[in-house]
C-alpha cells in the first residue's frame, strides 16, 4: 500500500507542469481563474432572519429563516443534576418547514431528551393499527400478568408456586391453572 502511494505522489510530481518563465505562469493563471468561474454553481440563498440567545445556565434558543422558505426553531436546557447525571440531562426542542421539490411545506417537530430522539410530522409514515385478533391475544396476556400480581401479593407461597410452575414450564411439562 505504502509503495502504491509512493508510486502515486511521484507520478503527480512528474505530471505537474513545469513553469520555466513568466509567459508560461500568467497562462496557467488565467486558466485557474477560468476554472474558477466556470465551477461556480451555487446559487446565493439569503438569510431572511436569525436570532440566538445563550442563558448563564445552559439553556437556548435560536431561530433562523433563509430566503428559500426553510424555517427553524429551536430551545434546549439542562435538567436533571443528580448522582445518575451529575452534568445533568440535555433537552432539546425544536421545529422546522421547508418547501419539498413538489411544493407542499413540509413541517417536523422534534424532541431529543434522556429518552432519545422524537420526531412528528404529516409526512411521516404512521405505524398500522393493530390486527384484532392480534389486539385481543395481547389484552389476554396483560389480563394474566394482572393477575398474577394481584396472586403475588395476597397468596404468600406464590413464590414458590411459580417456581414450581417454572420447572414444569421448563421440562416441557407446561403447567395449567
Amino acid at each position: 500500500m505504502k509503495f502504491l502511494i509512493l508510486i502515486a505522489l511521484l507520478g503527480s510530481a512528474f505530471a505537474f507542469p513545469q513553469h520555466n518563465n513568466d509567459y508560461d505562469h500568467q497562462q496557467h493563471h488565467q486558466q485557474q481563474n477560468i476554472e474558477k468561474r466556470n465551477h461556480e454553481t451555487t446559487t446565493w440563498i439569503p438569510i431572511l432572519k436569525y436570532n440566538k440567545e445563550q442563558g448563564e445556565d445552559g439553556s437556548y434558543k435560536t431561530e433562523y429563516q433563509t430566503g428559500n422558505n426553510i424555517v427553524h426553531e429551536e430551545s434546549g436546557y439542562l435538567k436533571d443534576f443528580s448522582d445518575a447525571h451529575p452534568n445533568g440531562v440535555l433537552v432539546q426542542q425544536g421545529a422546522y418547514s421547508y418547501e419539498a421539490p413538489d411544493g407542499q411545506i413540509i413541517q417536523v417537530q422534534y424532541t431529543a431528551d434522556e429518552k432519545g430522539f422524537r420526531v412528528t410530522g404529516d409526512h411521516l409514515p404512521t405505524e398500522p393499527p393493530i390486527p384484532e385478533g392480534i389486539r385481543k391475544g395481547l389484552e389476554e396476556i396483560y389480563a394474566g400478568i394482572k393477575r398474577r400480581e394481584q396472586e403475588a401479593k395476597s397468596n404468600p407461597k406464590y413464590a414458590e408456586t411459580a417456581a414450581q410452575r417454572a420447572e414444569l414450564d421448563y421440562n416441557g411439562q407446561y403447567y395449567h391453572q
